[in-house]
């Protein structure tokens, strides 16, 4: 169902791609947009170990889409350093691919908004971080990404020297 990477030699073992999903502080979340479009948005998320987890308002484009499709990809850059001399960047990138659910209960909701709290400010306390929630609770949305495939990539000069230091 999903493409096998055509350049094997770059490509990320799933403990690097999880790595970098769980340092990441953004990405480009991609849907089927109006008339068929893709839209890809940029967000922040938090990665539990097996799901992701974003926060949106409670109407907009991206509602729209995922009530349209649940498939969804998203790519997080976990490193972009441009090499001049070269005309190229030393990267590495994961693409997630997907399905998106609106997270409707309670509890759940709570749940993954407190994950994306505490990776957004881990050094609050609890009662100030229930604060902030409680404040934001009325117009907030909280999504939910069950992984189905994961790829990661890096520039074949990262993949050379990982490769010549094991």
């Amino acid at each position: 169902m999903f493409r096998e990477m055509r350049r094997k030699k770059q490509q990320l073992s799933p403990e690097i791609c999880e790595d970098i999903l769980t340092r990441g502080t953004s990405g480009v979340l991609a849907l089927l947009g109006d008339d068929d479009y893709p839209y890809a948005v940029p967000i922040s998320y938090v990665y539990d170990g097996a799901k992701l987890y974003f926060h949106c308002a409670k109407s907009g484009h991206k509602l729209d889409a995922i009530r349209k499709s649940s498939k969804a990809s998203f790519c997080v850059i976990g490193q972009d350093e441009i090499v001049p001399e070269e005309y190229t960047s030393y990267f590495r990138s994961v693409i997630v691919f997907g399905r998106i659910r609106i997270l409707e209960g309670d509890r759940e909701k709570r749940e993954a908004v407190e994950k994306l709290a505490i990776k957004y400010a881990p050094d609050d306390t609890v009662s100030k971080r229930q604060e902030a929630i409680d404040h934001s609770w009325a117009p907030l949305c909280m999504l939910e990404m069950t992984i189905e495939h994961m790829t990661g990539k890096e520039a074949i000069e990262l993949a050379k020297r990982r490769t010549e230091n094991t």
